[in-house]
C-alpha cells in the first residue's frame, strides 16, 4: 500500500509540474486542465497512504470534481436526451439513506437528556444562517435566483460533517449527532417556511410543494436507512464501511453535475460567490459560538453548535434546487459552500482539538462516527 501511495504521489507532483510548465509556455489556463485533474485525483488516490494527507482525501476528490466539471462541463451535462441534473434528487436520497445507516432511535432519544442543548442549536440553525445568507444576498447584490440559492443553503438542516468534525475538535459528539437528527427531520417543515419567508422576494416558493420534496428526500430514505440498520444489526460493520463511500462518492458526482450546469454563471459570479460562501460559513461558526457562551453554556457544548450551525446540509439544498428545475442558478451556493464547509470546518475542528475543553475526556468514550459529509 505504502508503495502505491509513493507512485501516486509521485504522479501527482508530475501533474502539477506539468501545469506549471504549461502556463509558463504561456499555453494559457484551459490548457492546464489535464493537468490539475490529474494531479488532485492522484493526490486523493497517494494520499489513502499518507497519514497526514488521508483525513483531507474527500475534500481533495470534492475540489476535483469541481475542476474537472469547470474544465470538462460536457462530460457532466446531459447522457443522449437524458439530462444528468435529473439524478440529483435521487443521489442526494442514496446520501440520506447512508446517513440513516448511521443513525438509531437512540440517537433521538438524546433531547431527553439534553434539552437546553437541543433547544438552543435548533433556534440558532434556523434563525442565523437564513438571517445572514439574506443579509449577504442583498448586500452582495447577487441576481434573484443566485440570492435565493444562498437563503436555501442557509435554511437546511446541519449535515452529518458536523459530527465527524465534532469528533475531531473533542466537542460533545453525542449532542452534535442528536442535533444533525432532530435539525433533519424538522427540516421538512423549517425549510419551506424559511424560504416562503426570506426567499419568496427573489423567486415564486411553492410551500406545500417543497414541503413535500423535503419529506421524499430526507424522511423516506432516512427512515428506510434506519430500518435497513435494525434488520442487518449483525452485518452493521460492513454496512457502516460500504455506505460512507457511497455516500461521498454520490456527493463528488452531484457537485460534477451541479459546476457544469451552472459554469457560465459560476465564471462570472464565482470570486463574490465563493467570498459570500466564506462570510457565511465564518459568521455562522462565530454567531453560533458566542451565542451560546452568552448564554451560559459550557465550552464543549458552544464548540459543538458552532459547527452545528455553520456546517450545514448541502447535499438537501443541491437537491431542492434542483427540485425547482434551477440547479444552474439557486444550486450555485449549495455547490461552492459545500467543499468550503469541508475546508473550513476541518481548520476549526483540527484548531480546537489543540485546545482541550473542560470536559472533553469523555470524548474517548463516544465512538468516532463514520467519516461522512453532505
Amino acid at each position: 500500500m505504502q508503495s502505491l501511495s509513493k507512485i501516486f504521489l509521485g504522479l501527482a507532483a508530475l501533474c502539477l509540474i506539468g501545469a506549471l510548465g504549461v502556463l509558463l509556455f504561456g499555453a494559457g489556463l484551459a490548457a492546464t486542465g489535464i493537468f490539475v485533474v490529474g494531479f488532485l485525483v492522484a493526490l486523493a488516490i497517494g494520499g489513502m497512504g499518507h497519514a497526514k494527507i488521508k483525513p483531507h482525501v474527500f475534500t481533495i476528490w470534492v475540489l476535483a470534481s469541481v475542476i474537472v466539471a469547470l474544465y470538462f462541463p460536457q462530460y457532466f451535462l446531459n447522457v443522449g436526451d437524458f439530462q444528468l441534473t435529473g439524478l440529483i434528487k435521487w443521489l442526494i436520497m442514496i446520501i440520506m439513506f447512508g446517513m440513516g445507516t448511521s443513525m438509531s432511535l437512540q440517537d433521538f432519544a438524546g433531547v431527553a437528556k439534553m434539552p437546553k442543548g437541543i433547544f438552543v442549536g435548533l433556534v440558532c440553525q434556523f434563525t442565523i444562517m437564513p438571517l445572514v445568507g439574506l443579509t449577504l444576498a442583498k448586500t452582495f447584490g447577487f441576481e434573484a435566483e443566485i440570492a435565493a440559492g444562498i437563503v436555501l443553503i442557509g435554511s437546511v438542516s446541519g449535515g452529518v460533517a458536523s459530527n465527524v468534525m465534532a469528533y475531531i475538535a473533542k466537542a460533545n459528539l453525542a449532542l452534535s449527532i442528536t442535533m444533525t437528527a432532530v435539525s433533519t427531520v424538522v427540516a421538512p417543515l423549517m425549510t419551506p417556511l424559511l424560504m416562503q419567508l426570506l426567499a419568496n422576494q427573489f423567486i415564486a416558493i411553492d410551500f406545500v410543494a417543497m414541503m413535500i420534496s423535503v419529506a421524499q428526500i430526507v424522511l423516506l430514505p432516512i427512515a428506510l436507512g434506519l430500518l435497513v440498520n435494525k434488520l442487518l444489526a449483525e452485518r452493521a460493520d460492513l454496512l457502516h464501511k460500504v455506505m460512507p463511500l457511497l455516500s461521498m462518492g454520490a456527493i463528488v458526482v452531484v457537485l460534477a453535475i451541479i459546476v457544469a450546469a451552472g459554469r457560465e454563471d459560476l465564471l462570472i459570479i464565482g470570486p463574490l460567490l465563493f467570498f459570500a460562501a466564506i462570510l457565511h460559513n465564518a459568521i455562522g461558526y462565530v454567531l453560533g459560538y458566542w451565542g451560546c457562551r452568552m448564554l451560559g453554556m459550557n465550552e464543549q457544548d458552544s464548540r459543538t453548535i458552532s459547527l452545528e450551525v455553520g456546517m450545514q446540509n448541502g447535499g438537501l439544498a443541491t437537491a431542492l434546487a434542483a427540485e425547482m428545475g434551477k440547479a444552474a442558478t439557486v444550486g450555485l451556493a449549495p455547490a461552492i459552500f459545500g467543499p468550503w464547509m469541508n475546508v473550513s470546518g476541518s481548520a476549526l475542528a483540527n484548531w480546537w482539538r489543540g485546545k482541550p475543553a473542560e470536559g472533553a475526556e469523555a470524548q474517548s468514550e463516544v465512538e468516532s462516527p463514520e467519516e461522512a459529509s453532505i
